[in-house]
Parts: structure tokens; C-alpha cells; sequence
């Protein structure tokens, strides 16, 4: 489906007269005029904190469009004044707006710039204008606001429609109110509710975003009909997503390498911050900071750090089975270790299964270890196969091709057993950098391919008397991997005219041509994945993190457990109505049989002191007593003393510098030279916390476009002087 180019236009005011445009930051001003004119910002959004998801995104949109118009790098937004309306809209944000979804419409936005094909400079330089706004934001909020603003989910409009006339009726529902305003006060604030309306997997939202989200500010222009908009909602896919799953999806891997949002990562994955804080019928899936002494001892199940001990646990205790079969290799009968292989390997595939649906294809893809996983479960069950067929048909060849198929099992099953390294950041730097090799060795390849099979063909006929064709490949292919000696040997058997030049041609080709460029593009594909690496490492441990914490299930079984589960449960629900009495029974089972390693996960929080700490950790200092992440109503009613307090601070520093200016007495061009420092000052506080490292001609760049900008000042100013001593002068005669 070919995507739709927005084009955003100015809304006129209600005098009917259209506004004057703001100048573009591009157009060129003489510096007199620059001198004795006063800059005028942009015209901000006027975001409300009930605005809906889809009106915040027009909004944000019809800024982003009338302000970045000009293809621009990253770095450039980042650095130069191609991107002072960013800030200026980052300004705007902490001290006016205080929606809760504002950074999951920017990552949003960052999605719908970076699906454009059309236009790419531009568009991919505004989808790096919303995703530097987005990380900006949360530096400008405290932890505890960053949590709130990351960890939101986008809720459903009916969903969101009901919760708002529930709180503004909530002041008179009592207990003297009838019976009937509290039933339907309570029926709108049940969160299993919230269940009707299902959370889309991860593969049909980038097939939904595709379709939908490219109309998001086309209707800013008019060139959407009004009575179509309710009927299809181009922010459908977002429901129920939190700002961190929309930049897993938008690719979004500079914002999810930032230090404001890792110390968020970093605590789901530490189980500081939990999404299901009790195991009951009528549990609600909702972020919050983890507090021992009132959360249920098996929330901690779902901890993402427990999960992956747990799989190493797995993967070992596989292994072992895996050994075992293959050394006792009974060619007669199945043996009881082989029937604890398959219930592993049963286990471990509906695990996987389960993973998959819950996360999608495109969180599932994302992490190399499930392409091993998928290999070792397409092995695992062509042994089976071809074990079961054998035994039962006697044939002693099936029986041994059975058992070779198994060995292959182990190329894959030892390095999974070892992926806990990958969380390393050492050894998970270098996995983006081997899986980009990869691809480009792949694209060599086929060069490679094509001209191996020319002179394959070329061989073979012009030596079709001396060699067949099996012989003449396997020729070949010793010649392509350095046994060239090999064709010198048998290059005037081939033909003693075309042979000698044909082979030498060959082997130049072969041996230093295709090699030497290999080399070389191998290393220059290394050389330029390894400054993003770092970004690459954390993307995939963000998105593991993500996958593995943010499930709508209550109950997750620990393989080979789910096996207990898988029978039980799915054959009843095919004539019993799954209702709380089902999930009850389930939640029960789990207690039952995942007993001994909620023991284990006590015992080693015991030991590293976290029920003495409390609730308080490294990532992010939590409330005292556990309280969950504010909701809409809460962050609403905070809003005043926000606003006033980052009004406040920003008001003092702004005295206090023009009191410090107006005591030293500095003049206008000091002044000038002072804001630019500050701006610098600024850049660089950014580039401390920015997670890339700059290259060496990066910092050239940027210190050139330094001194031009402080020449231009200082010329600026000159200016400004001469011209006002001119006209004293004047005023004088």
C-alpha cells in the first residue's frame, strides 16, 4: 500500500483572517535586521490534559511538519540551530503540558515519519526531531515522572470515555447514593474490564500501522472526511501500549539507549518495577514499584532477571538429557531418558509457542536466541520423526540417520545454553556486530556464486573429456578456498590452450580479488556496526525486557510445567466457559507446582538484602510504600503543582541571570556571547547524557559550526553598535 505524504497546513484563526506564518529558521536575514529584530518562537501546540491520543498526534504533528522543513541529520537537530525548535517545543512541554500520553505521541510520530518512503530526507530528519523531543522531555522530569510517562499505556477510547465521567461522579457516589449510580460506578473502574478490549500482537501492528497511521494528520488538513474519523481510528494499534513498547516498534534504539529510560529497563528487569503485584481472579495488569512486604511472593515469577536463570536452568538440564541419549543410543527401544528428552523438548515448543503469540513475530525476530530456538525445535522433532517411523518399520538405516539428525542439535543447544552472556554488555556488543557481518557476507556471496558458476560451466565444457562435472565442481571449490595448487595441477588437463589462462584468470579472481574485497568489506562492515553497537545491544535488551514483563497472561507456567497446564486446562475449555472459577484453578495449580522455586527466589533476595531495603533500589528511587505508577486522575491533580514548580524554578534561574547580568553590568554583545555559552553549556550536559560517542570528524564538525556561530555573533553585534552610533550621530547634526 503506497504511503500517503501529510502535508500539514496552518489552521486559520477564528477571525476567519489567516495568521502570519512563522519564518522558516532557514531563511536567510541580513545581520543588521537580525540585530534590531526580536526572534519569534514558533507557535506551540495548545495540548490540553483531556485531549484524546489521536488529537494529541495532530497536534504534535502540525508543529513537527510547519517547523522541520529541511532534510537534516541527527546530529544537526541535536547540535545546531536546525533544531532550536525542538527545544523550544521541549520548553513548551515541561512547563505546559502535563498529558500523560505526550511521549508515546511522539514515539508515534517517530514511527509514522520513519514508514514514509517518499521524501526520505525530510521525513526521516522530523522522525529524529520527535525522537530527540521525546528523550529531551524525560531529562527535563524527575525519575519517578519519567516512570510515569514511560510506563503509560494508551487506553481505549471507550475505556478512557467511561473512566473520565466515572471521576467526575465519583465526588457524589456514596454511601448514601442509590444503589444503582455506585453498581455502575464500580462496573466502569473494574479492571477486568479492561480485557474486552484486546491488546493487538506485534505482528498485526505494523500491518495495522502501515494501513492506519499514515492518516493521522491528514485530517489536520481536510483531506479526511469528519463522519469517517470515528468510524475508523488510525491510533487503534497503540491501544494499550506504554511508551517503551511504541519504541521498540518504531525502532526507536537512540531513545531506548538513553540513561533516563535503561534506569527504567533496568528496574523491570531487576523486578523493582512489576506489572502484577498479587495472583487473585481480579488482578489488574498495571505498572507499580515492588514492595515485599505487601506484594504476593509469586508476582516475582514474572521478574524478567528470575526468568532468564530459570531458562539457563532449563537449557541445562536439557542438555544433559540431550548427552545422555545420545551416549546410551539404544537402537531398539525408547528408553526413560529419551521419553524425558521429548517431554523437555515438549515443553521447551510450548514455551516458545506461547512467547510467540504473547510477544508477535516482530518482538519474537528481534532476539537472535529465538532463531536458535526455532532450529533446535525444528531438529528436536525430525528425530522424533524419523526415530518413531524407524523403530516401528525395523529399519536400522532410518534408526542411525535418526540419531545423526540428533547430533546436529548439539551446534545449536550449547551456544543457547551460553546466551546468558549475551546480557553481557562485552559479549552483547559483539552479537549486532556478527549478525551485520553476516548479511553482508550473504550479499557478497551471491557476487561469488555468479561467477563461480560461470567458470564452472566453462570448465566443464571446455574439459568435458578429462573431468565430469562432480569432479570439476569439487575442483573448483578446493581453488576458491585456497588450494590453488590444485588447479595449476590439473589446469593443461583441462585443455591445453583455454586451460592455462582460464585457471590462472580464476585464481586471481578467487583467491586475491574476491578474498582481499571480502576482507575488506568485513571489516569495514565491523568498523561501522561497532560506534552503533552499543545501541544495537541495548535495543535487543530492551525489547527481551519488554517481551518478558509486559504479558496480558496472570499465570505463566515455567516449562516443564506448562506440559501440567497444557493438559489439564486446554482440553476442559473446549466445554467449559473460561471464567473466574477457571482462572482460580489456575492460579492454584501454579502455587502448587511452582512452590520450590518461589522458595528459591526468596532465599536469594534474603540474601542479597532486598527485603531490607524495601522498596527503594539504584535504577529509580520508588515511594516508600510501594505505590503504584500514577494514573491519568492522579497526574492531572498533579499537574498544578508541577506546572507552578517548574514555572517557579524556571522564573528564579531567569532572575537570577538577569540580576547577575544587570550587577556586572555587561553590555549587548556580552550578553549575546553569555547566551550562546549557555547554549553550549547545554549541548554539552545533552552530550553527556547521549549514549553515542562522537567520531573524530563529528567533533571537528562541531567545533567549526562553534566558531562560525560565535564570528557571526560578534559581527552581529559590531553591527548593532555602528548602527546605533550612526544614528546618534544623526540625532546630534
Amino acid at each position: 500500500m503506497p504511503v500517503i505524504r501529510v502535508r500539514s497546513q496552518r489552521v486559520a484563526p477564528p477571525g476567519g483572517e489567516e495568521g502570519i506564518r512563522t519564518p522558516s529558521p532557514y531563511k536567510f536575514k541580513s545581520p543588521l535586521a537580525m540585530a534590531n529584530s526580536i526572534p519569534e518562537l514558533p507557535d506551540m501546540p495548545d495540548i490540553g490534559p483531556d485531549d484524546s491520543f489521536r488529537l494529541l498526534i495532530k497536534k504534535l504533528s502540525l508543529y513537527i511538519a510547519e517547523n522541520i522543513r529541511l532534510p537534516s541529520t541527527f546530529e544537526q537537530l541535536r547540535t545546531t540551530a536546525a533544531g532550536d525548535c525542538l527545544r523550544h517545543l521541549v520548553d513548551h512541554l515541561v512547563l505546559n503540558c502535563d498529558h500523560p500520553a505526550i511521549v508515546n505521541a511522539l514515539l508515534a510520530l517517530k514511527w509514522h515519519y520513519g514508514a514514509i518512503t517518499e521524501d526520505k530526507g525530510l521525513n526521516d530528519a522530523r522522525a529524529s526531531g520527535c525522537e530527540i523531543a521525546a528523550w529531551r522531555l524525560l531529562t527535563h522530569l524527575s525519575e519517578r515522572e519519567a516512570v510515569d510517562y514511560c510506563l503509560y499505556e494508551i487506553p481505549h477510547p471507550a475505556l478512557e470515555a467511561s473512566r473520565q465521567s466515572d471521576e467526575e461522579e465519583t465526588s457524589q457516589v456514596n454511601e448514601h447514593s442509590p444503589l444503582l449510580a455506585r453498581a455502575w460506578t464500580e462496573s466502569v473502574a473494574n479492571p477486568r474490564r479492561k480485557h474486552e478490549f484486546p491488546r493487538p500482537t506485534s505482528d498485526n501492528r505494523r500491518n495495522l500501522l502501515l494501513q492506519s497511521l499514515t492518516r493521522l494528520t491528514m485530517s489536520m488538513t481536510g483531506e479526511v472526511d469528519d463522519e469517517g474519523e470515528e468510524e475508523d481510528d488510525p491510533t487503534a494499534p497503540f491501544i494499550n501500549l506504554n511508551a517503551l513498547e511504541i519504541a521498540a516498534i518504531a525502532d526507536a534504539k537512540r531513545f531506548l539507549s538513553q540513561n533516563v529510560v535503561q534506569k527504567i529497563i533496568t528496574g523491570i528487569w531487576n523486578g523493582d518495577i512489576i506489572f502484577w503485584d498479587n495472583l487473585s481472579v481480579h488482578t489488574e495488569k498495571k505498572p507499580r514499584f515492588y514492595n515485599p512486604r505487601t506484594a504476593d511472593p509469586f508476582s516475582r515469577l514474572r521478574v524478567p532477571k528470575y526468568l532468564k536463570s530459570f531458562e539457563v536452568v532449563f537449557f541445562a538440564s536439557f542438555l544433559f538429557l540431550y548427552y545422555a541419549v545420545l551416549v546410551e543410543r539404544n537402537p531398539t527401544r525408547i528408553t526413560p531418558l529419551e521419553i524425558f528428552l521429548y517431554l523437555w523438548l515438549a515443553a521447551f515448543s510450548y514455551d516458545e509457542l506461547s512467547e510467540w503469540i504473547d510477544a508477535g513475530s516482530i518482538f519474537y525476530a528481534a532476539d537472535i536466541w529465538n532463531i536458535f530456538d526455532m532450529a533446535i525445535m525444528a531438529i528436536g522433532f525430525t528425530f522424533m520423526v524419523l526415530r518413531i517411523i524407524g523403530l516401528k518399520t525395523q529399519n536400522e538405516e532410518l534408526i542411525d540417520l535418526a540419531f545423526d539428525v540428533l547430533a546436529l542439535e548439539a551446534l545449536l543447544m550449547v551456544p543457547r545454553v551460553c546466551s546468558i552472556l549475551s546480557l553481557s554488555p562485552y559479549w552483547g556488543t559483539l552479537i549486532p556486530c556478527l549478525k551485520e557481518m553476516a548479511k553482508d557476507f550473504i550479499k557478497f556471496m551471491v557476487l561469488v556464486v555468479i561467477i563461480y558458476l560461470g567458470f564452472l560451466t566453462t570448465f566443464s565444457l571446455v574439459g568435458r573429456d578429462s573431468f565430469p562435472l562432480r569432479d570439476m565442481t569439487w575442483f573448483l571449490t578446493k581453488i576458491f578456498f585456497g588450494s590453488t595448487f590444485v588447479g595449476f595441477d590439473i589446469m593443461r588437463e583441462i585443455d591445453p590452450v583455454f586451460g592455462p589462462p582460464l585457471m590462472i584468470l580464476f585464481v586471481m579472481l578467487s583467491s586475491i580479488l574476491l578474498m582481499g574485497s571480502l576482507t575488506g568489506m568485513l571489516s569495514n562492515s565491523f568498523s561501522r556496526v561497532i560506534t552503533h553497537a552499543r545501541e544495537e545491544y541495548l535495543f535487543v535488551y530492551s525489547i527481551y525486557v519488554l517481551e518478558a514483563s509486559t504479558s496480558n497472561r496472570l499465570t505463566h507456567f515455567y516449562p516443564p510445567f506448562n506440559l501440567l497446564a497444557l493438559v489439564i486446562f486446554r482440553p476442559l475449555r473446549l466445554f467449559l466457559p473460561s471464567d473466574d472459577k477457571f482462572r482460580r484453578a489456575r492460579i492454584i495449580l501454579l502455587k502448587a507446582t511452582h512452590l520450590p522455586i518461589v522458595f528459591i527466589i526468596a532465599l536469594y533476595e534474603w540474601i542479597r538484602g532486598t527485603s531490607l531495603r524495601g522498596a527503594t533500589y539504584s535504577a529509580v528511587k520508588a515511594p516508600p510504600h510501594g505505590a503504584p505508577i500514577a494514573s491519568p486522575a492522579m497526574m492531572r491533580k498533579l499537574a498544578g503543582p508541577r506546572r507552578e514548580m517548574r514555572g517557579r524554578r524556571s522564573v528564579t534561574s531567569l532572575q537570577s541571570d538577569q540580576a547577575a547580568q544587570s550587577r556586572l553590568g555587561m553590555s549587548s554583545m556580552e550578553r549575546r556571547i553569555s547566551a550562546h555559552q549557555a547554549r553550549q553549556a547545554e549541548e554539552a550536559h545533552e552530550d553527556s547524557t547521549y549514549a553515542e560517542r562522537a567520531t573524530d570528524v563529528e567533533v571537528r564538525i562541531a567545533d567549526l559550526a562553534a566558531r562560525i556561530d560565535r564570528l557571526t555573533e560578534l559581527v552581529i553585534s559590531m553591527q548593532s553598535q555602528q548602527s546605533t552610533t550612526l544614528g546618534d550621530v544623526s540625532l546630534s547634526l
